[in-house]
């Protein structure tokens, strides 16, 4: 198959996946007789990711797979396409999430002893339902708690390949002078048209104010990752 063809067929199919599509998945769609293999198939999703330089979306790697998605600078006009108002979640619980993401495998308990006050069972079923995070295992404590860790989606959701891409704790400080809320909407959207996500103002915990503005503003490093075991 020319290269040609092939990058046509695979921006089209990236474009229709409501989900990334990983290089695997993208070599099922030719049969025995056309199979360009890996090596042509990365080449034309590089050529892809160039011809959308100076567009405005962007096809990037996630941990999932690859994508496009609409670029930051021109995501507040595509938003306009939906009427529905952005999700908030509470400071609260995107200490809970920062927490999980970076001591994880983590417990409820552990948690609620970091911050110093209850984690409500809302904010552990929201982060399930989102599917950002998972039960990974039981503590071997009396009540055997539950493990907590990320998922893939978690990832996904903040355009990350792999939890070593979570900025490092050294190079996070001052979260009050640089970003009094997070504002998810900087977060790039799909070009699935994924809404952003606003997030409703409080007061931090010193305990994990460090940690939480990982979520908000994330420079380029290397944080320490879980074990190999707990990696989504």
């Amino acid at each position: 198959m020319d290269k040609a063809n092939l990058k046509r067929i695979l921006e089209a199919a990236l474009l229709a996946s409501p989900h990334p599509l990983s290089l695997p998945q993208l070599g099922a769609l030719f049969g025995d007789a056309d199979q360009p293999g890996p090596d042509a198939i990365a080449q034309a999703i590089e050529a892809l990711a160039g011809d959308a330089e100076h567009r405005g979306v962007a096809l990037v790697e996630v941990a999932s797979g690859f994508r496009y998605q609409v670029r930051a600078d021109v995501h507040p006009w595509v938003a306009r396409l939906w009427s529905e108002r952005p999700g908030k979640y509470s400071r609260a619980l995107l200490e809970t999430l920062a927490l999980i993401a970076y001591r994880q495998p983590i417990t409820r308990p552990e948690i609620e002893q970091i911050r110093g006050v209850v984690v409500s069972s809302n904010i552990i079923r929201t982060l399930e339902e989102r599917e950002w995070i998972r039960v990974v295992g039981h503590r071997d404590l009396p009540g055997r708690p539950a493990l907590f860790a990320t998922t893939r989606s978690f990832l996904d959701y903040f355009n990350l390949r792999s939890l070593d891409e979570l900025p490092p704790l050294a190079d996070i400080r001052d979260l009050d002078e640089m970003l009094p809320q997070f504002d998810f909407a900087t977060v790039p959207a799909r070009a699935d048209g994924g809404p952003a996500v606003a997030v409703a103002d409080a007061s931090p915990s010193p305990a994990t104010a460090v940690e939480a503005e990982a979520f908000a503003d994330a420079p380029e490093g290397t944080a320490p990752a879980p074990p190999e075991e707990f990696r989504a």
